[in-house]
């Protein structure tokens, strides 16, 4: 297959994975990953447990480290350490299956949080900012309220606002709506597809397969650490190459 290149092909790459390796212990969760996200663009990432699609995605913002090859965010290799992967953190945002919001923090306080410790935004702009992100994804009257008041939806939902909040380049989300009750689950993807729409460059590992088709630009697939094969939505589902994905795919759309 030939390198990837987005369907967005006026936009310039904003994440460059090359020779990615990573492995725990003797598992090789990562092998020689090569993967270009381009500024705009929607990628989903699809595979079976166990395939490596969280590795990577959290390989992006260096909650996991690697052992070879190079990840670049806007041309910016990820730091080691310190305040340098402080703001890569800020410029890559990170939404994640179980929420991660402060319990001890309100809504408010949890967006907030990060624009004025990392951005250095003043209390009353991030306030106003957080307010304005808190109506967008619908839970603006949820504000004064801690997350354990709030139902997995709209904790997920808080989770978005407060990572639009640093104003990222770029989202991961990690298996998002699977800790959610079948009913919530809506409630979080249409946030998503209104962001995608919007412009936002995004990563997603999901199983949710009609968000792939209706927001992704391109589909991922990934097989024992490795990407087997990528398309676009509409290619992928309807003829899969690799037997491992029409293995999966058939699984997946039976039921």
């Amino acid at each position: 297959m030939p390198e990837s290149t987005s369907t967005t092909t006026q936009n310039d790459p904003l994440v460059v994975l090359k020779q990615v390796n990573k492995h725990f212990g003797t598992l090789h969760v990562l092998a020689d990953i090569d993967l270009t996200v381009s500024r705009g663009e929607v990628v989903v990432i699809l595979g079976p447990s166990g395939s490596g699609k969280s590795t990577l995605c959290r390989a992006i913002n260096r909650l996991e480290t690697i052992d070879s090859g190079t990840i670049t965010v806007d041309g910016k290799l990820l730091p080691e350490e310190g305040r340098a992967l402080a703001q890569l953190r800020a410029d890559v945002g990170m939404v994640f299956q179980s929420f991660n919001l402060f319990a001890h923090k309100t809504v408010l306080e949890n967006v907030t949080l990060g624009p004025i410790k990392v951005r250095r935004l003043r209390p009353d702009a991030a306030k106003t900012r957080a307010m304005e992100l808190l109506e967008r994804v619908g839970v603006a009257d949820q504000a004064e309220k801690y997350p354990a008041q709030l139902s997995g939806g709209q904790q997920q939902r808080v989770a978005i606002a407060r990572a639009l909040a640093m104003d990222p380049k770029v989202i991961l989300f990690d298996e998002p709506t699977s800790a959610l009750d079948p009913e919530m689950v809506n409630e979080v993807l249409d946030v998503m597809v209104t962001l995608a729409s919007a412009g936002m460059t995004m990563i997603v590992v999901t199983h949710e397969m009609g968000f792939a088709h209706k927001a992704a630009h391109r589909v991922v697939f990934m097989s024992d650490g490795q990407i087997v094969e990528e398309n676009t939505p509409d290619e992928f589902f309807a003829n899969p190459r690799s037997d491992r994905a029409k293995d999966f795919l058939s699984k997946i759309l039976t039921h």
